[in-house]
């Protein structure tokens, strides 16, 4: 059985530690790899080496440094088949979506080869008589990311793409439950042409994640996972002097207007619900019907849509989803469901207790749906994070506003309509990072950034696009004058002003 090591200074490294954590194949249940748990002691070697070699990472010319993430997505496109395939064996996710997993992540590499362009400052000449001002912006030093297990490949290169392409050396702690593709890209990063010690990997459970938040000489965090520990993360990390960005849990809400197109909104929720077995920050596990009648044709045709649903293995290429990633996340999954019930929730599409022929030690669950979901159920409150979608109803927009605006999660939000002005209006009011107008997941283009309000995202910039720009950099902001030869000197004691 294979075991994962640490990637430190270019090297696979096993560290000192002799903990070991378990990866298992989700499609059969079956432990199929081992990792290595870090230490604090090995997180410190590992930044010891990218404080050695990020000071000539950051001298090196941008556009050199850019050239280093173009090989990077060629290799990616290379090998993209079989690190989807690496993916989908430890998440569970079906190889479409491994794919899709891959390329988001590899939108955000294409935007960070522009660093040349996104670190221009500005310039003033005469901002002063013979004082001119100009801006730039520099790289932090080493840098941080704790990822989680449902997008083991995106959201890694969210994060390590913009802070390495600015200058920075970065240490990366996977999630340990899907380590192996994000293990690849790093060796990906070395075979492309990337400086040993400029992106090292440490895997490792909560031991390993203390120790990143505590080190003295790591300036940034960035993390992405359940709200309750971003929020842990937040306060630790900048208790310690550290910039932070934590990105937290979300329950989406879908609204249906009646004038919108129900063929088209029910197949955009259903794949935006059940994709991936609803293992998404932005998926859509809630549909808000409103009127009547719209509930009325929206339960049958979702019920009718959740049923045809297919659930089987990662490489089954007509599967919509597959297993989720533990028996002990389906077990979660599954007492929501029961939770939802004893709520007093309507269960019309059950699918606990699915077993795969073949497969019968796999993490399966089936689509579920749950009509008259109210807001006062626990169910509605939390993020279930699975194949699970609630229906609500109101009898107007504002009432449909209102649910969205007043929960605790404010990830993402998508409105069905044809309206222009509902839509409009809509857009304006409601309080939620993330607006999707007829999209049911408005993940934002890698040329934007990514980010939620409330409890979906603790600190104040946001994932790529120029957020993670200036995440991963500070400005430094020049004043200089060079006085003509001879010129009169005397000293001021009044603050420098424009008159």
């Amino acid at each position: 059985m294979r075991t994962l090591s640490h990637l430190i200074g270019g090297k696979a490294v096993a560290g000192e530690s002799d903990r070991l954590g378990d990866v298992f194949d989700p499609n059969t249940g079956q432990v199929q790899a081992r990792v290595r748990l870090a230490s604090a002691a090995d997180v410190a070697v590992a930044v010891e080496n990218a404080k050695l070699a990020q000071p000539a990472w950051t001298q090196t010319n941008p556009q050199r440094r850019a050239r280093v993430l173009f090989e990077f997505k060629r290799l990616l496109e290379r090998d993209m088949t079989a690190l989807a395939e690496l993916l989908a064996s430890e998440h569970g996710k079906v190889l479409s979506d491994a794919k899709g997993d891959i390329q988001r992540g590899l939108e955000v590499i294409e935007f960070a080869c522009g660093i040349p362009h996104l670190l221009k400052g500005e310039y003033t000449r005469g901002a002063g008589p013979g004082i001119d001002v100009y801006s730039a912006r520099e790289a932090l030093g080493v840098v941080a990311g704790i990822t989680p297990f449902n997008f083991p490949a995106m959201i890694p290169m969210w994060m390590v793409g913009p802070a390495i392409a600015a200058g920075n050396a970065f240490i990366l702690k996977p999630s340990e439950r899907t380590p192996s593709v994000t293990a690849r890209l790093a060796e990906l990063m070395l075979e492309a042409g990337l400086p040993p010690g400029i992106l090292n990997l440490v895997n490792g459970d909560k031991v390993a994640v203390d120790a990143i938040l505590d080190h003295p000489d790591i300036k940034a965090v960035s993390f992405v996972g359940s709200s309750d520990i971003a929020q842990a993360v937040y306060a630790r990390a900048t208790a310690n002097g550290k910039r932070c960005q934590a990105m937290g849990g979300a329950k989406n809400h879908g609204i249906v207007l009646p004038d919108a197109d129900l063929d088209q909104a029910v197949a955009d929720i259903v794949g935006a619900a059940y994709g991936s077995a609803g293992e998404r920050c932005m998926a859509l596990p809630v549909v808000v019907a409103v009127g009547k009648s719209t509930a009325r044709a929206l339960r049958a045709r979702l019920a009718e849509a959740a049923e045809g649903l297919r659930v089987g293995r990662s490489l089954d290429p007509d599967a919509h989803f597959g297993p989720v990633v533990s028996a002990q996340h389906r077990a979660r999954i599954e007492s929501y469901i029961d939770m939802a019930v004893r709520e007093g929730a309507e269960l019309v599409v059950d699918g606990r207790r699915l077993a795969l022929q073949g497969h019968e030690g796999g993490f399966f669950i089936g689509p579920t749906l749950l009509d008259h979901v109210t807001p006062g159920m626990r169910s509605y409150h939390d993020e279930i994070f699975g194949p699970v979608l609630q229906l609500m109803r109101t009898d107007t927009l504002e009432e449909a506003l209102a649910l969205p605006t007043a929960h605790q999660y404010g990830n993402g939000v998508a409105l069905f309509t044809r309206d222009g002005d509902a839509a409009r209006e809509f857009c304006d009011r409601v309080e939620v990072g993330m607006v999707g107008v007829n999209v049911p997941i408005p993940v934002p283009v890698a040329y934007h950034s990514f980010g939620g309000w409330k409890r979906s995202g603790f600190g104040d910039l946001n994932q790529y696009g120029m957020d993670g720009v200036r995440f991963y950099t500070r400005q430094k902001i020049v004043t200089q004058r060079w006085p003509r030869a001879g010129a009169a000197v005397g000293s001021s004691f009044v603050i420098p002003t424009m008159n």
